[in-house]
């Protein structure tokens, strides 16, 4: 069974007030994980949205086979789909000019997760997950979902909003 993904991240402000939000589309329907955080970047809340995306994957493998994450982020597409993590990981966590990763912390999280699911290919032996670049604010219905979902919770951390499910 396939599950599709949408993930976004918002930030009002670059440090400032930001928000994440995954939404999983599955056989149950829609479901919504999202957050805040009342300092951070936006590239800090992309990469939030795919480390949740990550973690449902772990926990419903054994129910789905097949999972879709779309992103609007480049950042966080190009650095799993281009094998810039490995890249990292063999620098010690540089660049190939030598200077510190940014958001490490998140990095870390992302890499233990994907780890867990190659370390444990028995149970997740049939399990196929693609990372897909969309294009964002481009009327994508799931996409401008997410980032809806992304922005509120942006709001939220700002005090100028409702938090629902999710705040962290």
């Amino acid at each position: 069974m396939l599950t599709k993904i949408y993930t976004d991240g918002a930030c009002s402000g670059n440090p400032g007030p930001g928000g994440w939000a995954t939404i999983f589309f599955n056989k149950q329907g829609r479901e919504v994980k999202r957050g805040w955080c009342k300092k951070t970047t936006n590239n800090r809340m992309e990469l939030t949205a795919i480390i949740s995306a990550y973690k449902y994957i772990v926990e419903c493998a054994n129910k789905c086979d097949s999972f879709i994450i779309y992103t609007d982020s480049a950042y966080v597409a190009n650095s799993i789909n281009n094998g810039y993590l490995d890249v990292w990981k063999n620098n010690g966590w540089k660049t190939t000019k030598g200077e510190e990763i940014k958001n490490i912390d998140l990095w870390l999280k992302l890499v233990y997760l994907l780890d867990f699911i190659n370390v444990n290919k028995t149970i997740y032996t049939d399990v196929r997950i693609e990372i897909e670049k969309v294009k964002g604010h481009s009327g994508n219905t799931f996409n401008e979902d997410a980032d809806y979902n992304a922005r509120s919770m942006s709001e939220y951390a700002k005090g100028e909003g409702i938090a629902y499910e999710g705040e962290e």
